[in-house]
């Protein structure tokens, strides 16, 4: 099976007398409270989505990071883990003391080492990873919007945070047993924000052709407005793989994590990701993690050849629409016929027929997806 990234599979997750130690010393440490994306990030270092990386990345990393996309090591690395605070909380902390990291309403999450706390320069730290510091950008916004200390050091996580998805939520321990025990040697993760349309279908299985298994994973966390609900999401891929999938081919578990929108960056990420779920594959389409215009379209693929050491193969799939003639989907490629003939796979017309209460064509949407999304009062996120 392949390695995971930096050849370790990190695990800090406390259990049995070391948890019921950490629990006991909570209440006497420093506590600080982290939004639910920062709780996302805390379990993604503990339970190894992140690995190679034990804790929130410090002054070194980050710079390294920012200016040459790489890890201090030189493991390829594109988006900063940053735990940010404000001035006066950083002053009041101790360099080499710890802390406790706590959800919303006090319970504790995590034991974290403090050593380090650094400042920054946002602006530069946004042009450095979205290619702009537009702040109409929501990933822009996001770093604008954040305080102007970064914590640095290790965690060890003393309990993951229930949500109501957690029967689809899989470490990449558990995937790595269960793609093992499916005798796949070989695995295409598909990253996805979205609900699927014929086109998502086309080149999942292409993908799935040339492997022997596919891990769709979707992102269930903070997401822009007009996204997606998570619930809805997950509702219309299981609708999918119920009727249209070969169990024993096709698995679906998802990755809590808030979207950056970083585009190619951000691709390298999700790439980086799959890696230590066990993928040896991962898709990359058109626009991969874009938004707006910010990023050419085919810039997420291009980045991968600065990527040669990456360690999973990327699979990038061109302009795909669906072709009368052809009848079927079909890419600029393998189909020879006039745009005329072509219906392009639009979120924004499958949208809107949504709203409306039409269901879309079978050639853009499967009719039993489109039901279960339809079921839902509320589809999109506000």
């Amino acid at each position: 099976m392949i390695e995971p990234h930096g050849g370790k599979l990190i695990e800090r997750v406390l259990r049995g007398g070391k948890k019921d130690e950490a629990l006991a010393r909570a209440g006497s440490l420093p506590g600080l409270t982290i939004d639910s994306e920062l709780v996302s990030d805390v379990e993604n270092i503990a339970t190894g989505v992140y690995s190679p990386l034990e804790g929130f990345m410090g002054p070194e990393d980050f710079r390294s990071v920012l200016n040459g996309m790489r890890l201090k090591n030189d493991l390829p690395w594109t988006i900063p883990i940053v735990l940010d605070v404000d001035k006066e909380t950083a002053g009041r902390l101790k360099t080499g003391g710890e802390i406790v990291l706590k959800a919303g309403g006090g319970r504790p999450v995590a034991i974290m080492r403090l050593d380090a706390a650094y400042g920054y320069d946002k602006r530069e730290t946004a042009e450095k990873i979205f290619g702009t510091a537009d702040p109409a950008h929501p990933g822009v916004a996001k770093v604008m919007a954040m305080k102007e200390v970064l914590l640095a050091g290790p965690v060890d996580l003393i309990e993951a945070t229930p949500t109501p998805f957690d029967r689809w939520k899989l470490a990449p321990r558990e995937t790595r047993i269960l793609f093992k025990e499916k005798g796949w040697r070989t695995v295409v993760g598909f990253q996805t924000r979205n609900t699927p349309h014929i086109g998502h279908e086309y080149v999942q299985k292409a993908a799935l052709t040339f492997t022997d298994g596919l891990f769709i994973n979707p992102v269930i966390g903070k997401k822009k407005r007009g996204d997606f609900k998570d619930e809805v999401i997950l509702a219309s891929y299981e609708e999918l793989i119920r009727h249209y999938y070969l169990k024993e081919r096709a698995v679906m578990g998802i990755l809590q994590m808030e979207m950056r929108y970083a585009g190619p960056r951000e691709a390298v990420h999700h790439a980086v990701i799959r890696k230590n779920f066990g993928c040896t594959h991962i898709i990359i389409g058109r626009d991969h993690a874009g938004v707006g215009s910010y990023y050419g379209p085919y810039a997420a693929q291009d980045i991968f050849e600065e990527f040669p050491d990456l360690g999973i193969a990327p699979m990038f799939f061109r302009s795909f629409y669906h072709c009368r003639k052809c009848g079927s989907a079909v890419n600029e490629k393998i189909c020879p016929h006039p745009a005329s003939e072509q219906i392009q796979f639009s979120g924004t017309k499958i949208r809107d027929m949504l709203v409306k209460g039409e269901i879309p064509p079978p050639e853009l949407m499967r009719p039993e997806v489109a039901k279960v999304i339809m079921q839902f009062k509320e589809p999109f996120n506000e």
